[in-house]
């Protein structure tokens, strides 16, 4: 996906929401690099939107706030609405690992389900050391191609059609072995 105005405006709001959620915490660049694990001048970099976060950055960031990557990025929503059209749904790109995230379910902070369309390109692979919030649940539909999930020391190959069910407790890994891009639906509740 190529760099378009629509994802610059998402970063720059992205970024706002960040420094706001290190605010209301009182906390230094420092203080967040040590919970989280990224560098000072990755996370001074990202909430002045001067680079796209990428999708463990992201994860990282949603682990030590307590919040899944769909409700961050939908605290950079306008109002909620009950109905939201293809073209208006929100579009979040890791470029560096071929990953693109659209967030199908309108956005709505106080609901516990969520539902995501993901796309990875042939040989991405994503690791993610942590949930974003311990015992997440997470079914993940393959709509096209394969996606290889691993979690809690269990590697699961899913072909289109394929559902996996997990709680997430600790790292998982997404990677496509290709030859063709994987297309996935994944439904996240919260505990």
């Amino acid at each position: 996906m190529g760099n378009d105005e629509g994802l610059d405006v998402v970063d720059v709001r992205l970024g706002a929401r960040l420094a706001e959620l290190r605010s209301e915490r009182a906390w230094s660049l420092g203080e967040l690099a040590e919970r989280s694990g990224v560098s000072r001048s990755t996370l001074s970099r990202a909430e002045r939107a001067e680079i796209s976060p990428t999708a463990s950055l992201l994860n990282r960031l949603c682990a030590v706030y307590g919040r899944t990557m769909s409700q961050l990025l939908s605290e950079v929503e306008a109002e909620p609405v009950p109905v939201v059209r293809a073209a208006d749904q929100t579009v979040w790109a890791d470029e560096a690992s071929g990953f693109v995230r659209r967030s199908v379910s309108p956005p709505h902070a106080g609901l516990r389900g969520e539902l995501v369309e993901g796309r990875l390109t042939a040989g991405a692979d994503i690791a993610y050391d942590r949930p974003p919030v311990t015992g997440l649940e997470q079914h993940i539909w393959v709509l096209d191609g394969t996606l290889e999930v691993a979690a809690q020391d269990v590697e699961h190959r899913l072909d289109a059609g394929d559902c996996l069910r997990l709680r997430v407790w600790g790292p998982t890994r997404f990677r496509c072995p290709g030859p063709e891009d994987v297309r996935y639906a994944l439904v996240v509740v919260l505990p």
